[in-house]
């Protein structure tokens, strides 16, 4: 039984009732009161009948609720709901079945996030609650993400996310791909973006106007700078990846649109899992499906569209056509 936010009110609202001891609290005094709870967090709410309310009181009663001690005191025809021990709340009840099953499926979801900046405390505080709840008998199989416990240059994830909530100039010193040797970055860091189980910071480089990013996994060194830190005061980067597949974008590029045909087998998995956020439907046919995107392309979206090999075909633009049509014979003559 999931407990829900009205849910919650309910219980709560019949808790104070049970252990008042100066109002007799009848079946339809509980409802009403229950009703008043629900409508000051939801005035469109209609309320709940009868028979949710005693859906309620038997699962308070249950031990999967907080095994409430109810009596039900009869007066004439009709009785009254009041707890036998008046000292006793739901609030002041250590966890139940159901709320320590919740947290032991919580607890499964955020396991997944050890490592991760500013999740340092789950190291501490899965032990307590293993010991208190037995998570180690739950298997921790149910739930799993796509990530890489050994991919370089997750271990500045903390310092950085840090760098960037407390405003900190750093001095990085860094190695791309395409140098042999290292340089070193006077850097201002904005943002943190996780694409393809890679980790990429976003932020002013030294002098340059325009945003930089760097690949987490090519940073051989971070310390703290005393330059002054140039605060991010116009760039939402919501909006900045709302335009891109991926981390590359050139900031002068305006969006093109792009129109592609993806084969019937394909079809569905387009359509499930669009490749951007653009994506809309030009026709569908009984041989293929015509979509297209409006993206600034750039080496991402290549990789991507490559990865559906035969299955997808790009109609236009005709540029962006011809340079994947380059890349493909390139491919070919790998084949020789």
């Amino acid at each position: 039984m999931a407990i829900t936010k009205n849910a919650i009110i309910r219980y709560q609202a019949l808790d104070r009732c049970f252990r008042n001891p100066g109002r007799r609290f009848y079946i339809d005094d509980l409802l009403e009161i229950c009703n008043e709870a629900i409508a000051e967090l939801d005035p469109n709410s209609s309320g709940i009948k009868r028979r949710q309310l005693y859906d309620d009181i038997t699962f308070m009663e249950s031990t999967q609720g907080w095994d409430i001690p109810l009596e039900r005191i009869k007066d004439g025809r009709k009785k009254y709901f009041r707890y036998e021990d008046l000292s006793f709340s739901i609030n002041n009840q250590p966890i139940n079945d159901l709320e320590a099953e919740q947290l032991k499926s919580a607890m499964m979801v955020l396991r997944r996030f050890k490592g991760m900046p500013q999740f340092e405390w789950i190291n501490e505080l899965l032990p307590k609650l293993d010991d208190t709840f037995k998570l180690s008998n739950h298997s921790d199989n149910i739930i799993s993400f796509d990530r890489n416990e050994f991919l370089k240059g997750t271990e500045h994830l903390t310092p950085l996310f840090n760098a960037i909530l407390y405003k900190q100039t750093l001095q990085i010193t860094y190695q791309s791909f395409k140098s042999d040797t290292e340089q070193k970055i006077v850097f201002h860091p904005y943002h943190l973006k996780n694409y393809n189980n890679r980790w990429f910071l976003f932020g002013k480089s030294g002098n340059y106007e325009n945003l930089t990013n760097l690949a987490l996994d090519r940073i051989n060194e971070i310390q703290n700078s005393n330059i002054e830190y140039i605060d991010n005061e116009s760039l939402d980067f919501d909006e900045y990846f709302e335009e891109i597949i991926g981390v590359s974008k050139t900031i002068e590029e305006e969006p093109t649109r792009i129109e592609l045909w993806a084969t019937k087998q394909l079809e569905p998995y387009i359509k499930t899992k669009p490749l951007h956020g653009s994506q809309k439907t030009i026709s569908e046919t009984s041989n293929g499906y015509s979509f297209s995107i409006e993206v600034i392309p750039n080496y991402e979206l290549e990789q991507l569209l490559l990865s559906f090999g035969e299955a997808i075909i790009i109609k236009a633009p005709t540029d962006f056509k011809l340079k994947m049509k380059q890349r493909v014979q390139k491919l070919l003559e790998n084949f020789d």
